[in-house]
Parts: C-alpha cells; structure tokens; sequence
C-alpha cells in the first residue's frame, strides 16, 4: 500500500513515460483515455498513472470513480490484458486515485481500446506508435533462462549415470561412435550444458542430482496422478519425480504405459488395436511441458493426470513468444533454447518444433478426434489428448481411401477432413478441390451458408446411409414440399412466419424457395409488403 510520504515524493518527480499526472477533478473518461494511458505506459515500461494532481504537483482531488474504482481493474483486464491495481489515497488535500501499471509483456504490445490502437507518450500527448517501434517490440526475443550459468554448481552436483545416458543417446542421435568416448567434461561441453562460466540451468535440469535439483531448482519436477474415475477428487495412484530428466524420461513413460488401455477394433476378418496412451504422443507432450515450461515461475511443475478417458497435461507459463492457440500448429518457437538443443541433440525432440502437429495426426488417425489446448492461458499450457477411440469407421475409411486411390494425405488434410468430419467445414479452403474431386467430401449450401459434409460413399462404406441423410438434410424439393404443405393448411405464411418455422434455413434461403414456387406457379403473394401473405393458386386447391 502507498503511503502518503511516498506519494509525496512522486509529486517531485517530472512526468515521464513511466509517470502521468492528471487533475480529473470530476471525472476522467473511462472509455476512451484510461485505457489509452494505461496502455501507452504499459508499452513503455509499466510506470504509475495518478488521478488528483494538478500541472503544479498539488493534489486537489479528484471525484473521478467515487465508489466504483474497486471495479476497474477487472474492466482494464478485460479490455487490456494486463491486471492494472487500483488504488485510493485520502490525503490530507484530498482524495487520489493510483493505477499501478505494469510493463508489457517480453516481445508484445499492449492493445488499447481508446482512441490509439498502440499507444505511446510523445511529449505530453498520447500519439500512435510508429512502425519502426512496433517492429522492434515484435522483433524481441524471449530471455534464455536455460542458458543461465546456476551459480554454485559444481560438477560434484551432477549425476554420472545420467551423464551417460546423454553421451549414449548423442552418440545413437548422431550416429558417431567417437563421441562415446568423450570424457564428461567434452560431452556436456558440446551438448551446450557447460560452458567457460560453469554449469547452466538446461544442464542442471538434464543431469542434475535430485538434491542439487531441490536446492537450485525445486520446481523442475513431473508429477503424475492416476485416477479409475476422471471426475473424483483422489488419485489412485500418485509418483514425482524431481531428479536429472534424463535418467526419469524412460520411467516416466513406463509409469503411464503401465496403466494404458488397449482398445481392439475388428477389421474384416482382422483385429486391430489401437493403445490408449500413444508412446510417440505421450513422450513428445511431456518432452514439449519440461523443455517449454516457464522455470521462472515459482511453486509450479510439470502436472500430468491420466485416466481410461484420457491424458492431460499442464506445463507452466503460457505459451511462448508469439505462439497462439490460433497459430499453435504452423508457428514453431521455443522458450528455453538451450535446454531445445539439448534435447534435439539427444533425440528427445526437434528444437524448432513443439510436436504437436504430429500428436494432432496421430490422434485424428487413430480415431480419438482432436486434441484439446482450449484450455491454456497467460499461466499455463494446457494439452489434453482422449484415450477413448470415437470413430474407428473414420480410421478405416482413411486407410482404404488412400489405398484404393494411391493417394497420401498430409498432416494439413488429415486435420481439413477431421475438421469436416466434426464441425463440417473447412479452414482451409486450399483442400477443398482436391477432397471433391476424390468425392470424399460433398458441399451443402451456397455462400456464407455452405456447409462440408464427408461423402454419401463414406457413410454408405461403413453401413450408416442414414446419418449421411440427416446430416445432410432435406432436399431443396422436400423443403418447397413442406413450404407449400404449410401454406396449404391455412397457416400464417408471411417470411417471417416461415423463418419460425422452418429455423435451419436462413430468410434467403426461404426467399429464394418461396420466389421458385411462384414462377413455378405453385403460389402466389397478397396485400402489402409488410402484412400480406403467400397463399396457394386456386388451381391447386
């Protein structure tokens, strides 16, 4: 909490980028300049916005936000963000609001919803930002925290079976028998865990003891709950690690796989089986958690849970600088470089790549639709992958498609076709030729309305013409019978009746219907534009 004397002594201090003074001795406009203010300092730094104070530095006070300021940091989340805390002081001359702002997050920009998209102070006024400061923002590069050197940490601290495990794994990765034969020293040198400085944070977090880990790194633990039911509050099963990764990363999978579910499909005269837990999936989500996690937040690991429903996994910290749930597939970026070149060197993951692209296709391949990320945000990353097989149908028909046709599919088109199969369009319209013209997929509808369904021949492959019909829909004949089924009855038939009516279909949808039966000379339209009504031609009666 501010004291008085503090902000007695801000009052001496010129306004800057990190500091705005303003009288706002009535109100101060919420709309427009606080967020602008808010993120014009929080793009420059973070710094103090205070509201009571003249250009002379005295306080007069201010009426603005009386009895309502504990609700604008909440509003300023929402608009900005960023959590901005608000502040009253009732000094001796009156009362004083503080907004304590703070900087920008490494490598983004604060979004306003004022009057500047990207605001910053230009002398005293609030300007745009220019190009060349926007691109240098963008341009920044997340801190390494995996490079730092851990200070005090001797080679005594390190575990040598662990060591070892890395040289083997190098020496296989690389296919180079010489390097089996690097001493210690040469292995963590040219692994990029040790260097001229001392130890790093990336080699202690590798090849670590588990008491070196406790005293220097405590968070830089996995810990596994296994629950019968996904939905109790107990675990019926509970192991963490906190030891070199390196020497866990085969036990850790062992631990999940000895609970894994085998779920058999028959295929013709075959059997198939798919596992509930992927190694390839498994391994690559908790390499992704240990080498992309924040280490700099305190009191968090690496959290998984599993049940027969499924696998999720929290790893802590957001996502890196400037992936996005939206972008998470196509961009590729890493928060902890040097720990990623480890860990590509060994063959534990590629540095460039956060794997989820393949996680994605082995889901969608085995059947179990689409991993689900929705549920990270600025704290942690969140992946939960099923372990419940929804459509093995999908699965076979993929399989006798690319065989009977000689085609392959991309990771991309495996999505597009998961993407039809479960929402029924497509992202991506650069695929939607080649599915038509292969006829695995058929479009329903026309402009904004268009809908992507998997063929008639899919659904009639795997027994269920049915679904295809009532995912499809009526036919534009079946829906002109039922309009005139309804005029024919005597209900009312204005547009706005059979908008009602018949919801599935859009007004223009229904318009241009109701303008094919009249040229048809089916019906016909009496009164006035806005009370008349469609009626049916005499000689259809």
């Amino acid at each position: 909490m501010t004291t008085i004397e503090e902000l007695n002594g801000w009052l001496k201090h010129p306004e800057g980028r990190n500091l705005e003074f303003k009288e706002a001795k009535n109100k101060f406009n919420d709309s427009k300049l606080l967020p602008d203010y808010c993120a014009a300092i929080a793009n420059e730094g973070g710094g103090k916005l205070i509201l009571g104070v003249n250009n002379a530095r005295h306080v007069v006070g201010t009426m603005a936000f009386l009895g309502t300021y504990q609700k604008i940091s909440n509003t300023l989340l929402n608009a900005l963000k960023i959590r901005v805390d608000v502040e009253e002081i009732l000094h001796p001359d009156g009362r004083v609001l503080i907004f304590h702002i703070p900087k920008r997050p490494h490598g983004q920009l604060i979004v306003s919803t004022g009057n500047h998209q990207y605001p910053m102070r230009a002398g005293e006024s609030l300007v745009n930002m220019d190009l060349d400061t926007i691109k240098k923002i963008l341009n920044e590069t997340e801190p390494d925290f995996s490079s730092h050197i851990v200070p005090g940490l001797t080679f005594d601290d390190l575990d040598r079976s662990a060591i070892e495990i890395v040289r083997k794994k190098w020496g296989e990765e690389s296919r180079q028998e010489k390097i089996l034969k690097f001493d210690d020293e040469k292995t963590l040198t040219n692994i990029g865990l040790l260097t001229g400085k001392g130890i790093n944070y990336a080699g202690l977090i590798l090849v670590g003891k588990s008491s070196a880990i406790t005293e220097y790194l405590p968070d830089a633990e996995v810990i596994f709950e296994y629950r019968h039911n996904p939905n109790q509050i107990h675990h019926d099963f509970r192991k963490n690690w906190r030891e070199p990764f390196a020497a866990i990363d085969d036990d850790i999978w062992s631990t999940i796989n000895a609970r894994n579910i085998r779920i058999p499909f028959q295929q013709g005269f075959f059997q198939r089986e798919i596992w509930g837990f992927d190694e390839k999936s498994i391994r690559e989500a908790v390499h992704n958690a240990v080498m992309h996690r924040d280490y700099s937040l305190k009191g968090r690991s690496v959290f998984i849970k599993a049940s027969p429903r499924g696998f999720d996994i929290e790893s802590p910290g957001g996502f890196p600088l400037g992936i996005t749930l939206e972008n998470v597939l196509t961009e590729k970026a890493w928060r902890n470089r040097t720990l990623a070149d480890a860990f590509e060197k060994i063959g534990f993951a590629e540095r460039s790549s956060q794997g989820l692209d393949e996680i994605f296709e082995k889901s969608i391949r085995d059947g179990k639709g689409f991993p689900d990320l929705s549920k990270s945000n600025a704290s942690h990353v969140k992946l939960y992958i099923s372990a419940q097989v929804q459509d093995t149908d999908f699965i076979l028909y993929l399989e006798r498609i690319s065989e009977k046709l000689q085609v392959d599919f991309k990771f991309e088109e495996i999505y597009e076709l998961e993407n039809i199969r479960e929402h029924q369009k497509i992202d991506h319209p650069e695929y939607k030729n080649k599915f038509l013209n292969l006829g695995i997929v058929e479009m329903i509808g026309r402009g904004r309305g268009t809908k992507y369904i998997l063929s008639r021949h899919y659904y009639e492959t795997i027994g269920k013409s049915g679904a295809h019909t009532r995912i499809k829909g009526l036919s534009r004949q079946a829906k002109k019978e039922l309009i005139l089924g309804h005029i024919r009855e005597g209900k009312p038939s204005s547009l706005m009746d059979l908008m009602s009516g018949f919801p599935e279909c859009g007004p223009k949808d229904i318009s241009n219907l109701l303008q094919e039966l009249k040229r048809d000379g089916a019906i016909f339209f009496q009164g006035s534009k806005l009370k008349g009504s469609w009626r049916i031609r005499s000689t259809l009666n």
